[in-house]
């Protein structure tokens, strides 16, 4: 595959070097990887470049973690792991990066070009595997490919409806003594921010001034209208800050998902946290903003038929499932979710939302015994930080208790409901925003797939704070398995002394029992103090069982 004329076999340049600095040309600050020989070259190359190593202890966390800095940065994050196992590991967190519609580059390494096929080790057909889940994949066959792929990948990566990409590097594609040959691509490295500006050119917005003028109308006369706000509000050319101000303008109630939350604070008068299907139902228009009519939505049989429905999407096919069943949208644009919100607000200067509505849509909040530990968390926890949300049953809690203190500061795995993300998204989440707590919810069952990732926040320094909500169960499968099939069957854990488990991974470990409810505040505030000083800290909560979510479904 590559020319052996001329090839400089003892020159030290690599093809690592090239995929290196297209990164660092495009403002790539980390690269999340589990080492591997086939991948060496690009950690080792990024790494003398001053883009940081940071390696975890499990593949997937990788590719979590770096889908975490893509929703916090708003560039594209990076994961490299190696062939075969190494790659087919991620699988579960790039799907979740695509139903997240998360920018996310994965490069992944592969057997010698010329041995493919022919049984070299951890020799698959991996593009087979990254076609269904991927915007973009590619395979790497000559030395001149790499520049212009990585650069067409973290374009594709941001443009449109952004999402993950995968470039394959065949291992004699990186290595020394097969790559240097005179058409090598790297030169004169590339300079700035291009990939950013390249995707926003790529992809502007789709909708158009009929279009908003018939919304302008619609919202006009509602007497009863609302906002379901869901990720794709958050990604740019709109800054946060504007769609915020556009939605407290319009003073419409919002019901905030995904990387929303947070978005109008966490006492705005319009955000309403709970009774989203009562007042769905109530609803005399609901206006989709970037949220897609599936599960969550009961795949659109939630909204009510009478109700006047304005959806808005970047994607086509998401922007209108289920329709042919459950629900019909009155106005469907393909567009930027984010900035017709603002063309919306200044269509609509002067009008506002009658404020008895959201005000008729606010419940008190009553604090839950079993679960008082989220409340006590929720009034301690700094205005900066961070959640990240990994679990069932505990965590369903805490998105109706903990309020996030502005956007992006709450990240939860999104609709593929992916258990497991918990250490990859604070990892992601802390390089970020080193300055921020960043406080992860796990139930007892999710922190099992992620809590070697102790290690990982103690060897890289990345403190952050753990609550662990220890009932002894995978509660949100047990109340539905229970009553219906009468056995509690692989349902039940055990009270593990998970602090002890932090302990010796480096961090600092507690205990939170009944008798420790009077002084719960003081521990929340030396696990505080401990992460301020450099140290990952576990609460381990033994919690009893609620009725709190009662009837929510898993599956």
């Amino acid at each position: 595959v590559l020319a052996r004329k001329r090839t400089e076999t003892k020159s030290p340049r690599h093809g690592g070097e090239s995929v290196a600095e297209v990164l660092r040309a495009h403002g790539v600050k980390f690269v999340f990887t589990l080492v591997g020989g086939h991948i060496s070259p690009i950690l080792v190359a990024c790494e003398k470049m001053g883009i940081r190593i940071v390696d975890t202890r499990h593949e997937a966390t990788a590719v979590f973690a770096a889908d975490a800095v893509a929703r916090l940065s708003g560039t594209v994050g990076v994961a490299a792991v190696t062939a075969g196992p190494g790659l087919t590991n991620t699988v579960t967190a790039v799907k979740n990066a695509q139903m997240a519609e998360s920018p996310l580059l994965l490069l992944g390494g592969a057997a010698g070009t010329l041995l493919q096929g022919r049984g070299a080790l951890q020799d698959i057909d991996q593009m087979s595997l990254f076609k269904p889940l991927c915007k973009f994949c590619a395979s790497i066959r000559t030395i001149r490919e790499i520049v212009p792929t990585v650069r067409k990948a973290l374009a594709i990566a941001q443009s449109g409806t952004p999402g993950p990409v995968f470039i394959e590097f065949p291992i004699d594609t990186l290595y020394p003594y097969h790559l240097v040959c005179k058409e090598f691509a790297v030169k004169n490295p590339p300079k700035g921010l291009m990939g950013k500006i390249v995707a926003w050119y790529v992809f502007l917005l789709f909708f158009n001034t009929n279009q908003v003028q018939k919304c302008i109308e619609l919202v006009s006369r509602a007497k009863k209208p609302v906002i379901v706000l869901g990720s794709q509000a958050t990604l740019p050319p709109s800054p946060t800050d504007d769609i915020r101000k556009a939605l407290e303008d319009l003073g419409i109630p919002c019901f905030l998902g995904g990387m929303c939350r947070g978005m109008l604070g966490k006492d705005s008068p319009i955000h309403i946290r709970q009774n989203r299907q009562g007042a769905l139902k109530d609803a005399d228009l609901v206006l989709l903003a970037g949220t897609v009519c599936d599960f969550r939505l009961g795949y659109g049989r939630t909204l009510n038929r009478r109700s006047k429905i304005i959806a808005v999407n970047r994607d086509k096919t998401q922007l209108l499932k289920n329709s042919d069943i459950f629900w019909k949208p009155t106005l469907a644009i393909q567009g930027d979710a984010g900035s017709f919100l603002v063309r919306l607000s200044k269509g609509l200067k002067g009008h506002r939302c009658p404020e008895e509505w959201p005000q008729s849509l606010k419940k008190t909040e009553h604090h839950l015994n079993p679960l008082k530990v989220l409340h006590r968390v929720d009034e301690l926890m700094a205005e900066d930080s961070i959640i990240v949300a990994d679990g069932g049953d505990f965590v369903g809690s805490a998105a109706y208790i903990m309020r996030p203190r502005g956007p992006m500061r709450w990240l939860d795995p999104g609709a593929f409901g992916t258990l497991g993300v918990g250490g990859g998204f604070a990892l992601g989440a802390k390089l970020c925003r080193p300055e921020s707590e960043v406080w992860i919810v796990y139930g007892d069952g999710s922190l099992g797939y992620s809590a070697a990732e102790i290690d990982t926040f103690t060897r890289h320094k990345t403190p952050v704070i753990a609550v662990v909500g220890n009932d002894a169960c995978w509660s949100q499968i047990s109340r539905e398995q229970v009553p219906m099939l009468g056995s509690n069957v692989a349902c039940g854990l055990a009270f593990t002394d998970y602090h002890i488990v932090a302990n010796g991974y480096g961090g600092k470990g507690y205990l939170v029992g009944r008798e420790d409810e009077d002084r719960l505040s003081d521990i929340i505030r030396q696990a505080q103090k401990e992460c301020r000083e450099g140290k990952a800290t576990l609460l381990n909560v033994l919690i009893g069982k609620t009725n709190f979510r009662e009837g929510s479904i898993s599956v």
